[in-house]
């Protein structure tokens, strides 16, 4: 039975990327919030006198009405997820650099001091 094979390049956007949901629920939670605040300031009301309840009970409506925001923060997930791997690969790199350099100094150092002495009183030449 032949096998079947993919011979098109997968879509990075399409790829699978293991990012917690709760990590997207805080996202647009906090999409809300900050959209949710910027409609009380344009309205004239202090943020900081208005109910940290009254701002959540509104964010959540918003998120209801909004399903756009769920979109953003899955954007924005990805985003951080890409920083991450970023990161996590430079970071990687530098530990591999670390170890050569470090193999580097451990090969100078890795003769006894019996056998630099023997090297130094081999006479040359012969």
């Amino acid at each position: 039975m032949a096998k079947a094979t993919n011979s098109l390049p997968l879509n990075p956007e399409l790829t699978f990327k293991h990012i917690s949901v709760d990590c997207i629920h805080v996202l647009a939670r906090l999409i809300a919030k900050k959209e949710v605040q910027a409609q009380l300031r344009a309205q004239g009301v202090r943020v900081q006198y208005v109910r940290p309840a009254e701002i959540n009970e509104r964010a959540t409506a918003y998120l209801s009405q909004h399903p756009e925001v769920w979109k953003e923060a899955l954007a924005r997930a990805h985003q951080i997820d890409d920083a991450e791997g970023q990161r996590k690969a430079r970071q990687r790199l530098r530990r591999q650099e670390l170890r050569q350099r470090r193999s580097v100094y451990e090969s100078d150092h890795a003769k006894t001091p019996i056998e630099k002495t023997q090297e130094k009183l081999q006479p040359a030449g012969d």
